[in-house]
């Protein structure tokens, strides 16, 4: 039938005139419908519907292609913010150095805190309450393996701590060699020593005490005995040439000569005192008791506040920081 109507339309096509349609034309489908050139409807659809099929493989390559390309973009923001978390982190870290290298630095010279000015106390609270803010142990007392160990007293405002040593009444041949504050975690035990040295001896006052957790940054402590450490004599006297004492100087160097001769028998006298047992003083007053917060720790500085407001700075033993 195609062929006929080829030859159908190749006739139409060529002749002038149409001849008077028979039964036989009339049985053939319109020359347009077989001979169109173009795709009519009925064809154009198998095509649109290829395009339908075929649009969904399409957006999902891309979607695939998107999603490969936000991989690495996700990626790079998870990176990016890791190394910005850790570039805070590391200036954070920067910031507390420098804030402990100043403190270190207002501290030179103050004798502890009882000989600072009231503009470099000023500058030591400025400092302590900037460590605060950034304190890296929150919870202090959830930490005690941090809080263990011999901690030296390297600040206080707390001046009637000793008031022999605020008020200046020790003469200079007297020194504070060392205030300490030994914790041990496990024990839940605090030791409070004080240990004075002299041109002939030294000695120690200790206070021994438990401590309970009241909150993550608050113990309470109890004292139960002090301790008057037995004079450890030493090996030789050192006396000075001058000590000024209540306004004037005394001359020391006539005492030379006399300490020399008598050295030989003062080493055995020495060995025989510092042999005695220290005296023990039992505190049984239910109202020595004490409490003490923690609000910056870290492995070589501590600060703690006490009762009235008092504040203390401690370095861990064998810090370098204050040296």
């Amino acid at each position: 039938m195609a062929g006929a109507a080829s030859c159908n339309l190749f006739t139409i096509k060529t002749l002038p005139k149409l001849s008077p349609p028979t039964a036989s034309h009339a049985q053939l489908p319109p020359p347009a419908s077989v001979a169109f050139p173009w795709p009519s409807a009925k064809k154009e659809a198998p095509v649109l519907l290829l395009r339908a099929q075929r649009s969904p493989f399409v957006v999902r390559a891309v979607g695939d292609d998107e999603e490969k390309e936000k991989e690495p973009e996700a990626g790079a923001e998870g990176t990016a913010g890791s190394v910005a978390v850790a570039e805070e982190g590391a200036a954070e870290v920067t910031e507390i150095g420098e804030l402990k290298k100043k403190l270190a630095e207002a501290l030179y010279g103050t004798d502890r805190g009882l000989k600072a000015s009231s503009e470099t106390r000023a500058e030591v609270v400025e400092l302590i309450t900037q460590l605060e803010a950034k304190n890296p142990t929150p919870a202090p007392t959830e930490a005690l393996a941090l809080l263990n160990g011999k901690w030296n007293l390297a600040y206080t405002s707390f001046s009637q701590l000793f008031p022999l040593l605020g008020s200046g009444r020790l003469p200079e041949l007297v020194k504070v060699e060392e205030i300490s504050q030994t914790i041990d975690s496990e024990a839940f035990t605090v030791q409070n020593s004080v240990k004075f040295a002299g041109p002939l001896a030294t000695t120690s006052v200790t206070t021994n005490a438990k401590f309970e957790v009241r909150s993550p940054k608050r113990v309470q402590i109890k004292f139960q005995e002090g301790i008057i450490g037995t004079p450890q004599l030493t090996d030789s006297i050192v006396i000075p040439d001058k000590v000024e004492f209540l306004g004037q100087n005394i001359d020391f160097s006539p005492l030379k000569g006399v300490i020399t001769s008598i050295e030989n028998s003062y080493s055995s006298v020495a060995k025989t005192i510092s042999g005695q047992p220290p005296i023990k003083i039992p505190i049984s007053s239910n109202t020595a008791e004490s409490w003490l917060l923690t609000t910056y720790l870290d492995d070589e500085l501590r600060i703690s506040r006490g009762d009235g407001g008092s504040v203390f700075v401690f370095t861990k033993d064998g810090s370098s920081l204050l040296n």
